[in-house]
């Protein structure tokens, strides 16, 4: 990663790769607000959900990693680019990249929105990608 990346990011990263479940809610502001616009049915209030979401994490990927692909921040947003990686308690592996969007205030996150998915490792490829876009399956 290029540059410093923002600050509650960092502490965001060590937390979840130490699985310290009290350092990663402290990142989060009390009413903060999660948003997955490609999911919508998973957005949530609260960093109590926080807390019970990464407390599952952590318990069922014991060897969760997170890295922090490159960032950046402007004013009260930062943007990050992020690879999580484990294997699950059955074995399958983790692994999703993507971008969270962050909005800070007071060195917490007070709302992010998720663009975090699975990485598909064995694709069909960019043309059949496209084809399934454009409805030519």
């Amino acid at each position: 990663m290029n540059g410093n990346p923002p600050e509650v990011f960092a502490r965001l990263v060590a937390a979840q790769n130490a699985h310290d479940i009290e350092a990663l809610v402290a990142c989060f502001a009390a009413d903060y607000l999660s948003e997955q616009p490609t999911h919508p049915d998973r957005a949530f209030r609260g960093n109590a959900q926080v807390r019970k979401n990464w407390s599952s994490i952590f318990a069922g990927v014991p060897d969760f990693h997170a890295e922090l692909l490159d960032a950046a921040v402007e004013g009260e947003t930062a943007w990050g680019e992020f690879e999580w990686r484990g294997r699950r308690r059955d074995g399958s592996a983790l692994h999703s990249r993507g971008v969270i969007i962050g909005k800070t205030r007071d060195g917490k996150l007070v709302a992010a929105r998720l663009y975090m998915s699975d990485v598909d490792e064995a694709g069909r490829g960019i043309d059949a990608a496209v084809e399934g876009m454009a409805g030519k399956r």
